[in-house]
């Protein structure tokens, strides 16, 4: 029998506390081999996993081709293996199967052989769509060491492509002031920590790294793509001592934040781009990588050498993607798929720009 880890979840919608089951080391009892599967992989796309907030707009549905209803969408869960918020197939032979039922299923011939072994059985990826109507909580996120002492799960390193934001959109990103941990208490209790922090002009096509540790928060105005690690772990530290759905206080972790943030002040929070047409790399990090594809007809992509699985969100336009030859899946703006390591090796036909990330 495997052994697992409890994993206590500090979430960022609302505080809640839940166990996930967390791997202690690979199954041994779970299929190990693309050869053992009983059918052949293909891109997986998934049902709509929509979630209210208090701070949610009206953006996603339209993006996604839904008919908007007034109902607070704060984000889209676009591919996700975080308990909770699981992923259900809705296309091919496993649809309404979830989505850690299909990496039991598939092992590594969905994750890829190394990233089965280094993530236990875990997709390390996860995609949103987030629609700030109004500013998020002032957070941030453990590094990996941190979660998995605290909490038994990986940490959160995450990357925001705009989509779209208001004139005169900001959101806030790092520190521009040096502050001590002391200094940090201080405006906390206070009210001013929004004061040290620098915030940055937004446009459609900025992106922005937030490595874990990173104080930040999305501000209202604000349609974005996240691109992450598979963790809902966040410290909320200020919350402009706004009420949650039940009227009160959503709650505040202002001493868990202080062991995980970085205090360091650095010169340019931006990441810096030119597109191009085809693929282009937005952020290379320890933890996964992520591009920006600029389709016009054709493209192929050949990622089956980095051994991992693909997400592909398409942001404007509609292609199709073909992998292995006869495995078509249709990719509207607003969706997204996962694309299996045995697979990865892939065209996109049409006409669209789309988010791509593999993991490492």
């Amino acid at each position: 029998m495997p052994i697992f880890a409890a994993a206590l979840l500090v979430c960022g919608n609302t505080s809640c506390v839940h166990t996930a089951s967390v791997p202690s080391g690979v199954l041994s009892n779970q299929i190990l081999t693309f050869e053992n599967t009983m059918e052949h992989t293909y891109p997986l796309r998934f049902e709509n996993n929509l979630v209210t907030t208090i701070w949610g707009g009206s953006h996603l549905k339209p993006l996604k081709g839904m008919k908007a209803d007034g109902e607070l969408i704060g984000e889209s869960w676009e591919v996700s293996d975080v308990a909770g918020h699981v992923s259900v197939v809705r296309n091919g032979i496993l649809a309404g199967h979830t989505l850690d039922e299909v990496i039991h299923r598939w092992g590594p011939a969905l994750l890829g052989q190394s990233i089965y072994k280094k993530y236990r059985g875990k997709c390390p990826l996860l995609v949103k769509l987030i629609d700030a109507a109004h500013d998020l909580s002032i957070q941030v996120h453990p590094d990996d060491a941190l979660a998995a002492k605290r909490h038994g799960t990986l940490g959160k390193t995450e990357m925001w492509y705009v989509l779209s934001a208001e004139p005169g959109s900001t959101l806030l990103t790092g520190f521009r002031e040096a502050l001590s941990a002391d200094d940090y208490s201080r405006r906390v209790a206070d009210g001013t920590i929004v004061d040290a922090m620098a915030r940055q002009s937004v446009q459609p096509g900025d992106v922005f790294f937030i490595p874990a540790g990173r104080v930040h928060a999305i501000c209202g105005g604000i349609v974005v793509c996240e691109i992450q690690q598979s963790s809902d772990i966040t410290y909320r530290l200020w919350d402009y001592g706004r009420m949650g759905f039940d009227g009160r206080p959503r709650e505040l972790h202002v001493e868990l934040a202080r062991d995980a943030i970085d205090f360091g002040v650095y010169a340019d929070y931006r990441t810096r781009y030119e597109p191009a047409k085809g693929a282009t790399t937005l952020v290379d990090c320890p933890c996964f990588v992520a591009s920006l594809l600029q389709v016009e007809n054709s493209l192929e992509r050949r990622l089956s050498v980095h051994d991992s699985c693909v997400t592909l969100t398409c942001i404007e336009g509609v292609v199709r993607i073909v992998a292995s030859g006869d495995k078509v899946t249709e990719l509207p703006t607003g969706a997204s798929c996962l694309i299996p390591a045995v697979d990865a090796d892939y065209r996109i036909e049409g006409r669209a720009r789309l988010l791509e990330a593999w993991a490492r």
